[in-house]
C-alpha cells in the first residue's frame, strides 16, 4: 500500500519557495528594455472632459510617451466588452480603457504616461492638466431611483442598471395567514478586498511571430485572454496570458480591467515591454469594491418560531459601470433561502448606478449580504416570540430526511436548485454544545458587574463548484517525475498541494515527484476562473479522473512489459509490480519512456503514445457546503469597543482533502468577515470623493484583535463528484458578519439597542446606545 494523501494534513508544496523569497509575482518580472507606466486618473466623480494638456509631462526627461484615448485612434474607440451579458441588464454601460468624453468615478483612467522608470512616470503624470466640466453626482445609492435623482451617466434616463426578482410559493396567502409578520430595514456598507499584492500587469510584444504576452495579477487568465483578444482584434493563438504567483485575489482580481488593455496596446505601439504596478492608494479608488446594499424586508413566522417566508426589496449599488454583468446582485438573490425550508419567497433587487468605484464580488460575493438578512430576521423572530435563537433555526432548517432538497429557486438555466446533502442541524448542535449551557449564567453575572457580554449565532449554505469545468492534464516523464497542468489560477489557496495530493494517491507516486503548472494559457488550453469556491470540485475532480486514466494506461502497458495480467499488478511509489512479487517490476518512468516511442519499435497494441491524460470534469450540479458559526463578545458601553472573546465554526464541506488547508481557508474567511463587520468602511462624501484612502482611515483587523478561532468539521460527502467534496474558500466569510452583529445585538439587549447595519465602529455604537437611551 502506498502513501495515502487525500485527507492528510500535507504541508503546502508552495511554501518553501514563497517563504524563502523565491516567489515570482508580477512586479518580480524584469525584461530587457522594460518601460514603466503610470495612469492619470480622474479627480472628479462625474465630469465632462475638455482639453488634456500633456506638454509638460512629455517634456520630463525619461518620459517616452504620454497618451490619451485619442492617440490610440480606432484601436481604442470602443468601450470595454461586457464579459457577462444578460437580458435583464437595462443599461450595459462599461468604461473606456481611457476615458474619452466623460468620467464617472474618482480614479477612472484618463491618460497614461510611459517612462524609463516608475518614479519618472508618476512625476510626469502629476503634470498632465485635464480640463473638467463638473456634472451632477449620484453618491447616495438609496436615492438613485428617486424621480429627481442626478444620473450617474450624462444622457441616461435614470440610474437603473437591472432588476432581478425571485419568487416561489404563494407569498400573499402565506403572509396574510401567518400568525406573525415582522419588518426590518438593513444597511450594508461597501469595502474593498485589500489583498497583500495590489494589481499589476506586464505586457511584451514580439513583432516577428506577432505574439503578445501578458503577465497579470488575475484570478481569471482565460477570461482576460478572451476579452483582450476580442478587443484587440487578435486571434487567441497569438496572445498568451499568464498569472504568476498572485498575492491574494478575493474576487476583484477575477475581472477584466482597463489597465490590461492599455498595457497591451502600449507594448504593441512602443515595441518594448511595459510594466504597471498598482500602488496602495490607487487600490482604494481603482480596484472594484463590494457590499453596499439596503434591504426593506418582511419575515412571516409561525407561533412556534418556524420561519415561513420572506419578502422584500433590495437596492444594490453597482457603482459607475457594469464590469461583471449582474453576477454580484444575482449571487445575493441565488443565496436565498439559505439553510431554511421556506414555504414562500418574493425578493426583488434593483441594481443602480452611482458615481463611485464599480462593484464586483469580494470574498463571498453576495452571499454574506443574504446571510446577514436571513440571520437578522431569524434573530428578530426569536426576540419577538421570546424563543431561543438556536431553536428558531432548528425548527426552520431543511431537515436531514429532505435531502436532496429543492429550494424553490431556479438556476441560470432554469433548472430547479437542489441542495445535494448537508448537516444543518448537526452543525448547529455542535456549535451550541461547544458554547456550553453556562453562557446565560456568565452573561447575567457579567451584567451584574456592569459588563456586557453577547452571544451571536449564524448559519449558512454555500453553492460551490460553479460550472462548467476546470481541466487537468497529467503527464509522466521518462525520469519518473510527473507534470500536472491546469488552467485554474491560485492566489494562495494551496491549489498545487491539493491537486498534487489527488494525483499522488490516484496515480500511486510520491507527492515530491509532482510538479504543478497553472494559470498559463500558453501551457494549458482552457480554463474558467478561480471564483465561487469552485476549484477543488472542478479541478480536483478532473485531477482524479486524469490520474485514473494515466494509472489504467500504465497498468495496461506494464502488463505487456512484464508479461503479467493487469489485475495482478499494483502501483506503489511510482513502481508497477506484480502483487506479492516485488522483484517483477517496472517504473512509471520506464513505461513513459516506452510510450515516448523509438524508431522501428511499434507501440503496444491498442495504446496511444505518451503516458498522459487530460480530463475535464463537468460540474452539472452544484454541491452545497454549510455550517454554523458562533461568537462571544464583550462590548464596552463607555468606549464602543467590541472585543471578540471567542469564535466557533462548525463547517461541512464534504470530504476533506487537506484539513490543514481547509482550516486556513475558514480562519482567513472569518477574519475577512470580522473586518467587514467591525472595521472596514469605504466612505465617500456627497460629491463622490473617497475619504478613506489609507490604512489610517480605512481600518483592517489586526492579528492582535483577532480571537481564538475554533474550527470543527463535519463531513457529509457530496454525491455530485467523484471525490465527494464541496468548496470551502468563502465559507468562513459568509456567516461571519451576521455572527458578530448578532453577538453585539445580544450584548446590548438590556439597553434596547438593535443592530441592523454594519460595519459597527465604536463611534457608531455609541450613537446607537445614546439614541436608545433617549428613546427610553
Amino acid at each position: 500500500m502506498g502513501v495515502r494523501y487525500i485527507g492528510a494534513e500535507v504541508k503546502r508544496l508552495e511554501d518553501p519557495k514563497l517563504i524563502t523569497g523565491r516567489g515570482r509575482y508580477v512586479d518580480d518580472i524584469h525584461l530587457p528594455a522594460m518601460l514603466h507606466a503610470a495612469f492619470v486618473r480622474s479627480s472628479h466623480a462625474h465630469a465632462k472632459i475638455g482639453d488634456i494638456d500633456v506638454a509638460a509631462a512629455a517634456a520630463v526627461p525619461g518620459v517616452v510617451a504620454v497618451l490619451t484615448a485619442a492617440d490610440f485612434g480606432p484601436r481604442m474607440a470602443a468601450a470595454m466588452p461586457q464579459p457577462y451579458a444578460a437580458p435583464v441588464i437595462k443599461q450595459s454601460i462599461t468604461q473606456h480603457p481611457l476615458a474619452r468624453e466623460e468620467v464617472c468615478y474618482v480614479g477612472e483612467t484618463i491618460a497614461v504616461v510611459v517612462a524609463e522608470s516608475r518614479p519618472v512616470a508618476e512625476d510626469a503624470a502629476a503634470l498632465v492638466a485635464v480640463d473638467y466640466a463638473p456634472l451632477p453626482v449620484m453618491a447616495e445609492f438609496r436615492k438613485a431611483l428617486d424621480a429627481d435623482a442626478a444620473t450617474a451617466h450624462a444622457g441616461a434616463s435614470d440610474n437603473l442598471m437591472a432588476t432581478l426578482r425571485a419568487q416561489f410559493g404563494d407569498t400573499e396567502a402565506i403572509f396574510a395567514s401567518a400568525p406573525h409578520v415582522f419588518r426590518e430595514t438593513l444597511s450594508q456598507h461597501r469595502g474593498g478586498c485589500h489583498a497583500m499584492e495590489c494589481r499589476g500587469v506586464v505586457a511584451s510584444f514580439d513583432p516577428g511571430p506577432d505574439e503578445l504576452t501578458i503577465w497579470t495579477s488575475t484570478q481569471a487568465p482565460y477570461l482576460v485572454r478572451r476579452l483582450l483578444a476580442g478587443y484587440l482584434g487578435r486571434d487567441e493563438s497569438t496572445l498568451r496570458v499568464a498569472a504568476p504567483d498572485v498575492g491574494g485575489g478575493f474576487g476583484p482580481k477575477a475581472g477584466f480591467y482597463a489597465e490590461e488593455i492599455v498595457l497591451a496596446l502600449l507594448a504593441e505601439r512602443l515595441q518594448r515591454p511595459v510594466k504597471w504596478i498598482e500602488d496602495r492608494r490607487e487600490h482604494f479608488y481603482a480596484t472594484t469594491q463590494q457590499r453596499d446594499q439596503f434591504w426593506d424586508v418582511e419575515v412571516a413566522a409561525a407561533s412556534d418560531g418556524r420561519i415561513l417566508g420572506l419578502r422584500g426589496r433590495c437596492i444594490h449599488d453597482n457603482g459607475a459601470y457594469v464590469p461583471y454583468g449582474v453576477l454580484l446582485p444575482a449571487t445575493s438573490l441565488a443565496a436565498f433561502p439559505g439553510p431554511y425550508a421556506l414555504a414562500c419567497l418574493d425578493i426583488r433587487i434593483d441594481a443602480v448606478f452611482t458615481n463611485m468605484v464599480p462593484n464586483t464580488p469580494v470574498r463571498g460575493a453576495g452571499r454574506p449580504n443574504t446571510a446577514f438578512v436571513l440571520e437578522r430576521m431569524a434573530d428578530r423572530v426569536a426576540r419577538e416570540l421570546k424563543i431561543d435563537r438556536a431553536e428558531v433555526r432548528r425548527r426552520s432548517f431543511v431537515r436531514p430526511d429532505q435531502f436532496p432538497y429543492e429550494t424553490g429557486m431556479k438556476a441560470r438555466d432554469g433548472s430547479p436548485i437542489s441542495y445535494d446533502s448537508g448537516s444543518y442541524h448537526a452543525c448547529l448542535d455542535r456549535v451550541m454544545a461547544k458554547i456550553g449551557t453556562d453562557f446565560v449564567a456568565r452573561q447575567q453575572a457579567a451584567r451584574a458587574e456592569g459588563r456586557y457580554l453577547g452571544l451571536g449565532i449564524a448559519a449558512y449554505v454555500e453553492d460551490t463548484g460553479l460550472a462548467p469545468f476546470e481541466g487537468v492534464s497529467i503527464r509522466v516523464l521518462p525520469s519518473g517525475d510527473v507534470v500536472l497542468r491546469t488552467g485554474a489560477a491560485s492566489q494562495g489557496q494551496g491549489h498545487a498541494t491539493v491537486l498534487a495530493q489527488i494525483c499522488a494517491e490516484g496515480l500511486g507516486v510520491r507527492i515530491e515527484r509532482i510538479k504543478v503548472e497553472a494559470a498559463d494559457t500558453g501551457k494549458f488550453p482552457l480554463g474558467i476562473a478561480t471564483v465561487a469556491s469552485r476549484v477543488a470540485v472542478t479541478a480536483g475532480s478532473s485531477a482524479q479522473l486524469a490520474a485514473e486514466r494515466v494509472r489504467a494506461k500504465a497498468l495496461k502497458v506494464a502488463a505487456d512489459m512484464l508479461e503479467a495480467a493487469e489485475q495482478d499488478l499494483v502501483i506503489e511509489d511510482g513502481i508497477v509490480h506484480v502483487a506479492g512479487v516485488p522483484e517483477m517490476k517496472v517504473t512509471l518512468g520506464e513505461i513513459a519512456r516506452r510510450l515516448a516511442g523509438a524508431p522501428g519499435q511499434p507501440m503496444p497494441a491498442g495504446v496511444e503514445p505518451d503516458l498522459a491524460a487530460t480530463a475535464y470534469f463537468e460540474a452539472r450540479q452544484t454541491p452545497f457546503a454549510n455550517g454554523t458559526n458562533a461568537a462571544e463578545v464583550e462590548v464596552d458601553i463607555e468606549t464602543g469597543e467590541v472585543k471578540i472573546l471567542r469564535y466557533l465554526v462548525v463547517h461541512d464541506c464534504g470530504r476533506l482533502l487537506n484539513p490543514r488547508l481547509v482550516d486556513g481557508q475558514i480562519v482567513g474567511g472569518v477574519v475577512h468577515g470580522i473586518g467587514n463587520a467591525l472595521y472596514e468602511r469605504m466612505v465617500y462624501d456627497e460629491s463622490g470623493q473617497p475619504l478613506t484612502t489609507n490604512y489610517g482611515e480605512y481600518l483592517l483587523p489586526l492579528a492582535t484583535e483577532m480571537p481564538p478561532i475554533e474550527v470543527e468539521h463535519i463531513e457529509t460527502p457530496s454525491p455530485l463528484n467523484p471525490l465527494g467534496i464541496k468548496g470551502a474558500g468563502e465559507g468562513g466569510t459568509i456567516p461571519a458578519i451576521a455572527t458578530i452583529i448578532s453577538a453585539v445585538d445580544d450584548a446590548l439587549a438590556p439597553l434596547n439597542v438593535r443592530i441592523a447595519e454594519y460595519p459597527l465602529s465604536p463611534e457608531r455604537l455609541l450613537d446607537l446606545i445614546d439614541a436608545a437611551a433617549k428613546a427610553g
